[in-house]
């Protein structure tokens, strides 16, 4: 992607958990290459997620963990995937995120993009 560009549910193919699979395509809500990226560069990837309770958030946050885990397995280690968190999301939660090395931006809090370097 060219710098200052960015896109909304692209699908990236990735290796699969599965050796002998081709690769599998997997939807990020949100892809952009910041302005000031030299190429060539990865773009940064963020998942948006909704709650509107605790409940159902725990049963969902292995799918993060596997996603940053295809990215990493098939771009490097310097993949930049961050989650975008509207509505409720306990410790427990963050916790497994941040294990997994995942951070997040709260939608209250939207200025902290801005430390993406975008």
């Amino acid at each position: 992607m060219e710098p200052g560009t960015f896109t909304f549910r692209l699908n990236v193919l990735v290796r699969s958990s599965n050796a002998e699979a081709r690769g599998v395509k997997i939807p990020v809500d949100a892809v952009i290459q910041p302005l000031n990226a030299k190429l060539p560069h990865l773009p940064l990837l963020i998942e948006a997620k909704s709650a509107g309770d605790f409940t159902n958030v725990n049963k969902r946050r292995k799918e993060e963990a596997t996603k940053i885990n295809q990215h990493k397995a098939t771009f490097g280690e310097q993949v930049v995937f961050v989650l975008f968190l509207c509505g409720y999301f306990d410790a427990a939660y963050l916790g497994y995120e941040a294990a997994e090395g995942i951070d997040w931006i709260w939608e209250h809090r939207l200025e902290d993009i801005d430390r993406l370097g975008i």
